[in-house]
């Protein structure tokens, strides 16, 4: 599986516009080199997306996107949610449910109320900021309680170390609010390139054009680490630079980058998903201790702001 560009991008759900750490960055690995774009608000990220794959597509070439949030819940959620037990299903109501604005305010932790209300008992989504008064919302997990047989992580998460239960919305390490905002902006995206677009792994990608997959740059953590102390980026930089390079490098020396598009022969898969790497972790240290530390490139001219340290 050869591509032409492979994008990394690390979203935020930050609720106000964010450069610097914690915020939106886009790696992008080609035959010249690697860059990183810091994108202060979602409708930016989604314009950025939106124009990537146009051109792409202009150009008659491939693009892998990675995106760092989960691409599926656990088992049972999507035939609840909607009668059908497909992730994409999930990513379509999510479209129609998630209102963002330009601003970044959006009514994720509404939406997690109200999917909530819609299950037995309460949860399975939990946190909302203090202040806020969200019935069937409940600031701790430990609060929940009788919402059905869901388990807390999906089976690539438990495979993953370090991953986070995509119910929890916010405090350390939180990644629930980053799928709840990311999902309808990469629905919008299929929709728009209907037939150019495919998502592993619940579609065909062997001969789409452009690719989404869904990644986790924290299996390279000490590698990210080690990135980031030598050149002083901030870690979501470090991070998207790092995988983009990485997968790149184990295209261009035939070490194995198809070979990541492999997931369980499980049918919870087709609902729940799978990390792009996730089985191939030896692979993807092995590729990245063989690279030199990605040099920091020029931004590109939309975005020549100073980067934030």
């Amino acid at each position: 599986m050869i591509f032409d560009q492979i994008a990394i991008l690390d979203w935020s759900a930050e609720s106000r516009p964010r450069r610097g750490k914690d915020s939106i960055w886009l790696g992008i690995a080609g035959p010249d080199g690697v860059s990183a774009e810091n994108l202060p608000t979602r409708r930016a990220a989604e314009a950025r997306l939106r124009a990537l794959v146009a051109d792409a597509v202009a150009r008659g070439q491939r693009l892998l996107i990675g995106a760092d949030f989960a691409f599926g819940y656990p088992a049972g959620f999507a035939t609840h949610l909607t009668g059908r037990a497909e992730a994409l299903a999930v990513w379509e109501w999510l479209a129609g449910a998630i209102e963002d604005d330009a601003q970044n305010r959006s009514n994720r932790y509404e939406v997690a109320a109200a999917i909530n209300r819609q299950f037995p008992g309460l949860g399975p989504f939990w946190f909302h900021p203090n202040g806020r008064d969200l019935p069937g919302l409940p600031l701790k997990g430990s609060a929940r309680h009788g919402y059905g047989p869901l388990d807390e992580k999906r089976a690539t998460e438990r495979a993953a170390r370090g991953a986070q239960s995509v119910w929890k919305l916010g405090g350390p390490g939180s990644v629930g609010s980053q799928a709840l905002t990311g999902l309808p902006v990469l629905w919008r995206l299929r929709e728009g390139f209907a037939g150019q677009l495919a998502v592993w792994p619940f579609e065909p990608v062997a001969q789409a054009p452009v690719v989404l997959a869904e990644v986790f740059p924290s299996l390279l953590a000490a590698e990210v680490m080690a990135n980031r102390t030598e050149t002083g980026m901030v870690p979501d930089e470090a991070q998207v630079r790092l995988l983009a390079a990485v997968l790149w490098h184990m295209q261009e020396t035939g070490a194995g980058l198809g070979a990541l598009f492999t997931a369980p022969p499980d049918e919870a898969v087709s609902e729940e998903g799978w990390i792009l790497g996730v089985g191939h972790e030896a692979a993807l240290k092995a590729a990245a201790r063989t690279l030199a530390t990605p040099a920091p490139r020029p931004l590109p001219a939309h975005d020549r702001r100073p980067r934030q340290m």
